[in-house]
């Protein structure tokens, strides 16, 4: 006799980056700008890459120079694959 097979549900895990808010002007939108450090291929040099991901803000409630947290998620829109998910650090305010 076969047994039939049980298939388990794979864990999968989310991406999750850290970065900058640049900009907080589109509604329920803001974007994220993500650097990070490598070293050049052939220099060996640590040279500073970086990368604006829109991500989706539900009440409007992170501003521009906010540090946060976001995930990526399932498409939203065209351009939006990711939600902030926490606030990491507030914007000074001058």
């Amino acid at each position: 006799m076969t047994e039939p097979q049980v298939t388990t549900p794979r864990k999968t895990t989310v991406r999750s980056l850290t970065g900058r808010v640049v900009s907080d002007k589109m509604q329920k939108t803001v974007t994220v700008l993500i650097e990070r450090r490598v070293a050049h291929p052939l220099v060996g040099k640590t040279i500073t890459l970086s990368k604006k991901y829109h991500a989706h803000d539900e009440k409007d409630e992170y501003k521009e120079g906010d540090l946060v947290t976001i995930e990526e998620c399932r498409p939203i829109s065209k351009t939006k694959t990711w939600r902030v998910t926490a606030l990491v650090e507030r914007a000074k305010a001058y």
